[in-house]
């Protein structure tokens, strides 16, 4: 915006605001932009709770309101999506695969010789046993046993590997993933559920795998062996038990179809839950000072019973597995003997094959149990494989290998052009913001809550990517610069602190190279934390945690400290001095004046008597600039600006 055009905007608003009646307009524009921010809050937030809550009618009936119909559908494409995950395993996967099936034909070979030895001793009943015989016949038998359960641990061996190796992969994809999410994911995605994919959906995903393939892959052959065995030995008796094994697998089937919807639930609203926890209790003393604790539990207990409501709906359809598969087994036992005691009565079969068959029937059933036990597990594997691939598909920053590498030297001119942004589609809360800043100016940025003051800073860095218009730094458009080096050109001071867990020295100097202990010492006197360093047991090598607790204004004033080692062309102070009392924040005013000194700054403060001095200042209003000008200026105009600034000392009330 030119000089002109902002002045006569800015005259602009000095008539507009200039009567009473003009006044009472003003607040109603404010109360209007308050009530239109509350409620886009208060639909986000019920949007949030119909997504993760899920409270079906009737015992099994019922959609549920967190239970995505897609998602249920979705299994199959899921399972595909996890089979092409693990490709650069298929190796292991195929000799694990292959020691299952050796493992399940010497399983479903052993009752064959169970059989003979049977009919060795049914021989030396009339008269004398052939030990030599039966000792053979054993020792092979126990040879084969042997023999599959080492085939049956190399199998667990390999399978371990895979699944852990693909677990691990997807962690730090997911990682990968995280850091090329644009900021919009985040502002619409609670911290606890993304939390929740990363790990308890992984976790849940790899243990299952482990768990569950390698039964699934084992009870097929180890089925199929001995139904093959069967046929062999005797088909009527093999159509017999294999008739009474169909009813568990018909009942399987029917109870993994009404289950897998509330296994999707269970993982929704396990996220949900975690989204709420976390949130609470990383404002816990809001939540305290707003006697909100009745609020907050009493969400906390909605979303814990729609969980609990899943969950036993989930585990109890699940648990009815065993049990059933206990049934069809004992059922097939019964069947197999009066089939084959009606044989034996017409001659057609000897004794051991009743025998043989009696092993059969369990080796036949146990698989089912076991495939039925881990097709319920990976009904839940298959859920949360679908939240992780949910987040491994999120669209992300558009490439930019195409543009030039490396942070350019620059003077600090920044202009914005004709500028326009939402953070929602059809919502646009910077219009057609055009302003130009000289190298070395200090920029301050004000204006109520609301104005768009943080977002422009947010659309100068590249946080967030333009609808309309263009940000040129020394001409150069921050659209052809990559995100890393327009990044690079800024140091910031937020509002919102952060530490993380490490020593003071690590949280300081964060990624500044070759800071000498000399210029740390100077910058924590200049922020005034050399005290802070004398009382830590370790000084700077004391570990910041939990029990190292750092004050709101320490770790203000840790975050100043870190801009100042950075020293880069471009600093953003967003209300740099907020948690910070009045006495300090003179103490350490002539230190931001000194990081500030011929380098373009952009300060945010809705302290106005802390930007007094500053060559220019952005009064910024529903996502305009209203007036522009130095303080005095602003103040001569009695504008805008100047009612904001009297606000601040207005005791009338």
């Amino acid at each position: 915006m030119s000089e002109g055009k902002e002045t006569s905007k800015g005259q602009g608003a000095v008539e507009a605001l200039g009567g009473g009646t003009a006044k009472a307009s003003s607040g109603e524009r404010d109360l209007d932009s308050v009530r239109r921010g509350l409620e886009l809050a208060r639909s986000n937030r019920e949007k949030g709770l119909s997504e993760g809550d899920n409270l079906p009618s009737g015992v099994f009936g019922g959609e549920g309101g967190g239970v995505d119909r897609k998602a249920i559908g979705a299994m199959g494409p899921t399972v595909k999506k996890l089979l092409a995950y693990a490709r650069p395993v298929r190796l292991l996967l195929v000799a694990a695969t292959f020691m299952a099936v050796a493992g399940a034909v010497l399983t479903v070979i052993a009752p064959e010789y169970l059989s003979d030895i049977t009919d060795e001793i049914e021989k030396g009943l009339a008269g004398r046993v052939n030990m030599d015989e039966v000792r053979r016949l054993t020792l092979i038998s126990v040879a084969i046993l042997v023999g599959s359960f080492l085939f049956n641990f190399v199998e667990g061996l390999l399978m371990v590997r895979a699944t852990q190796w693909t677990a691990r992969k997807m962690r730090s994809d997911l990682d990968r993933k995280i850091d090329r999410l644009p900021l919009a994911y985040f502002d619409r995605q609670s911290v606890g559920d993304t939390l929740s994919r990363v790990s308890n959906d992984v976790d849940t995903l790899s243990q299952t795998l482990n768990n569950s393939v390698a039964s699934i892959v084992s009870g097929v052959i180890t089925i199929l062996g001995s139904a093959i065995m069967m046929f062999a030995t005797e088909w009527r008796m093999a159509l017999a038990g294999i008739g009474a094994a169909l009813i568990g697998v018909f009942g399987s089937g029917a109870i993994m179809g009404v289950s897998q919807k509330h296994f999707v639930a269970q993982q929704r609203q396990l996220g949900a839950l975690n989204g709420h926890i976390e949130e609470t209790y990383s404002g816990h003393p809001v939540v305290r000072a707003f006697n909100a604790e009745e609020n907050a539990r009493q969400e906390f207990h909605e979303r814990n019973d729609a969980l609990y409501t899943s969950a036993w709906k989930a585990q109890f359809l699940s648990s009815l597995m065993w049990p059933l598969m206990g049934f069809v087994g004992n059922l097939g036992y019964v069947v197999v003997c009066i089939v084959g005691a009606v044989l034996v009565l017409n001659g057609t079969v000897a004794v051991g094959v009743i025998v043989a068959f009696m092993v059969y029937i369990r080796i036949f059933t146990n698989p089912l149990g076991q495939m039925a036990e881990a097709a319920t597990s990976f009904q839940s594997a298959a859920a949360a494989g679908n939240r992780v691939f949910e987040l491994l598909d999120e669209t992300e920053m558009d490439p930019e290998s195409d543009k030039p590498a490396g942070v350019p030297k620059v003077r600090g001119d920044v202009d914005f052009d004709h500028v326009k942004f939402g953070y929602v589609e059809g919502q646009e809360v910077i219009h057609d913001f055009s302003a130009s800043v000289k190298a070395g100016q200090k920029v301050a940025i004000v204006g109520p809550t609301g104005a768009g003051k943080t977002t422009m800073v947010n659309l100068l860095m590249r946080f967030y990517e333009l609808w309309d218009g263009e940000i040129r730094i020394d001409g150069i458009p921050t659209s052809s610069m990559r995100r890393e080096d327009v990044d690079a050109l800024f140091s910031m001071v937020l509002q919102d602190t952060w530490t993380f867990e490490g020593t003071l020295r690590e949280n300081v100097v964060y990624r500044s190279e070759g800071v000498s202990p000399e210029r740390l010492d100077e910058v924590m006197d200049k922020v005034g934390l050399s005290e802070l360093v004398s009382q830590l047991p370790q000084g700077y090598d004391s570990v910041l945690s939990e029990q190292t607790t750092l004050s709101a204004g320490q770790k203000q004033l840790v975050t100043i400290a870190r801009a100042m080692l950075a020293d880069n062309p471009l600093l953003i102070l967003d209300e740099a001095t907020s948690s910070i009392d009045t006495r300090t924040e003179k103490l350490i005013q002539e230190a931001l004046d000194t990081l500030t000194k011929d380098r373009t700054s952009f300060v945010i403060a809705h302290r106005l008597s802390t930007i007094r001095n500053a060559d220019v200042i952005f009064v910024m209003r529903d996502g305009d600039i209203v007036e522009t000008g130095n303080h005095e200026e602003l103040l001569a105009r009695g504008g805008f600006y100047a009612e904001l600034y009297n606000s601040q000392f207005d005791t009338d009330g």
